[in-house]
């Protein structure tokens, strides 16, 4: 052995000592494990990286390897390090795991891995893998005693941290070398029933059980059958290895709407013959593009493109019609006046319009509420049938069917109640209608609410409620209402509640003309009124599209007398000046 290599086995020996010490060292260890029975450790997994004087020892891989190839001065051999490398690493590793396997450091199972600089590229390698077949069984018996007690004869929500350990427990093939897909469907059900009354904890729930089945999927399941080229920026590239459909071997679950089941699935049990893995796949997607954002929705497409692919005929249907997540009467109606169809996987909303009238428009935006209400993606566009084009008066918004299908049932004053009644329904922050991107992306409802703001200040309030869930960072439609808004109404007692709300969620770009109003000392009053309680930086937002730069508002206040000069002091002042 070189003394260049002893030197570096010497430094990376060094540096898991020295994790081992850290940890070891920590107060909370029975404490963290004591928060709930399903979790046997705190680390199941850890890496080292050789870089000379510099080597990593983490349980988490946060990249650190990137670029640092290029700079490493030792380079080793792939044959150096299989040879001589890991089992003197592996040999340190496995003291320390005899030393504290079982204590609550570690978990039941563990895994070593490092990266090491070599001639050909940076080789990344599984260590060891160690597994406490004592801790897996009493694992074991606790999952049994938790689904059995809190799930399948439980009757009170359960724990957002109990989920986080059994959500990826039930995928694990140590624990479960044999997946029984429907039954593990089933458990991710059941935590959904207990906590349907809690809207937050339940999204909480649902977000960890698709975080887990999307790990799984990724890591797990589609490589056995894909090659896979994982990318960073970008979805993840899957070709079909040769001969890997699966055909007969596929058993598919039955998504269906229970009356009893409010906003959750109802999933049948898997045929008499047992399931298939898939139906997590397929399951993970309708997860996915019903409950996940907008910006989720192309893996759970992409993971019924790959169900597909592998003969799964219950994904290409799904893929036609929709997930089956629903009943058959809420996502198709057909009157003489209107037809309606819905299909959840592409968040698509069919309507054609038999009778021009009021009668074709209320029963096609109550088709839409009901479908929200049960839980259809609120990110989804509509695909109009209709020989009538109308479009708000304002300018800049996306001329899509979404925005005529609305614009056109603002034509009838009797359909007012009904469609602030949608709005209030499908307004959801981080959701955008499917065919909006860009500068001209827009939050679900917010057509209707943007014609029902402009046509009587009945809807003020709805404007108000509106503004709070503008998610300014991706969306700036906000200021073409603004705008108009601002041109309908002028600066009244009533309007400039909503105005300044809205200035709140205005980008730097919106410019109105409102300063000659603002030449009474009234307005001034009602416009300090509303914003002596806001953060300095959000009274900057509010005025500058009015005033320009606060700078601007000091120059207005030392021309001015009187009240009015007290008047833009006190405003320049809440503006942080």
């Amino acid at each position: 052995m070189t003394a260049a290599l002893e030197q570096a086995l010497e430094e990376m020996i060094q540096a898991i000592h020295e994790w081992f010490d850290e940890q070891t060292a920590r107060k909370d260890l029975e404490q963290t494990i004591q928060r709930t029975k399903l979790q046997m450790g705190i680390f199941d997994d850890i890496f080292v990286l050789y870089k000379p004087g510099r080597t990593i020892v983490d349980s988490l891989d946060m990249g650190w390897d990137e670029g640092s190839l290029s700079t490493q001065a030792i380079r080793f051999t792939e044959e150096m390090v299989r040879a001589e490398i890991q089992p003197r690493l592996v040999e340190v590793v496995q003291e320390k795991l005899a030393e504290w396997a079982d204590t609550p450091l570690i978990d039941y199972r563990f895994t070593f891995r490092g990266k090491f600089p070599t001639s050909n590229g940076m080789l990344k390698l599984t260590l060891l893998e160690y597994i406490n077949e004592e801790k897996r069984q009493q694992l074991l018996e606790r999952i049994r005693t938790y689904t059995e007690h809190k799930l399948e004869n439980g009757v009170y929500p359960t724990k957002p941290l109990e989920t986080t350990f059994l959500a990826k427990h039930l995928l694990d093939p140590v624990l479960f070398p044999s997946m029984d897909a429907a039954w593990v469907i089933k458990q991710y059900e059941q935590i959904q029933t207990l906590n349907k009354e809690r809207k937050e904890a339940l999204a909480e729930h649902r977000h960890t059980i698709i975080y887990a089945l999307t790990l799984w999927a990724e890591k797990q399941f589609l490589p056995q059958y894909f090659d896979v080229k994982i990318s960073e920026y970008c979805e993840n590239e899957y070709t079909l290895k040769p001969d890997q459909k699966l055909g007969g071997l596929v058993k598919y679950i039955n998504i269906s709407k229970d009356k009893e089941m409010d906003q959750d699935f109802d999933l049948a049990q898997a045929q008499d013959e047992g399931s298939h893995p898939i139906d997590l796949l397929l399951y993970a997607a309708v997860m996915i593009l019903r409950f996940e954002p907008s910006y989720s929705k192309p893996r759970g497409l992409k993971f019924l493109e790959l169900a597909k692919q592998l003969g799964s005929e219950q994904a290409d249907r799904m893929l036609t019609e929709g997930s089956g997540a629903y009943k058959p009467e809420d996502t198709y109606v057909k009157t003489e006046q209107v037809e309606c169809q819905a299909n959840d996987v592409f968040a698509r909303i069919t309507i054609q319009i038999h009778q021009k009238g009021p009668g074709a428009y209320q029963q096609a935006i109550a088709f839409i509420i009901r479908l929200l209400e049960q839980g259809f993606p609120k990110s989804y566009h509509i695909k109009l049938k209709s020989k009538v084009k109308q479009y708000l008066p304002i300018k800049g918004l996306a001329k899509s069917d979404t925005h005529r299908f609305f614009a056109n049932a603002l034509e009838y004053p009797e359909l007012y109640s009904l469609l602030e009644q949608y709005a209030r329904v499908a307004i959801q922050e981080f959701e955008f209608y499917a065919d909006t991107e860009g500068e001209k992306s827009g939050m679900p409802g917010s057509y209707a609410a943007f014609g029902l703001g402009l046509t009587s200040e009945q809807y003020f309030p709805l404007i108000h409620d509106y503004m709070g869930q503008v998610d300014d960072e991706h969306q700036m439609i906000q200021d073409k209402f603004i705008a108009a808004f601002a041109d309908k109404y002028g600066v009244t007692a009533d309007s400039v509640p909503v105005l300044v709300q809205s200035l709140r969620r205005s980008t730097d770009g919106l410019k109105l003309k409102l300063l000659p109003e603002f030449e009474q000392e009234e307005k001034l009053e009602w416009l300090l009124e509303q914003v002596q309680e806001l953060e300095s930086y959000e009274v900057q937002r509010v005025l500058y599209p009015i005033f320009g730069k606060v700078e601007k508002l000091v120059a207005l206040a030392r021309k001015a007398e009187g009240k009015r000069k007290e008047l833009l002091l006190r405003l320049s002042k809440a503006a942080g000046q």
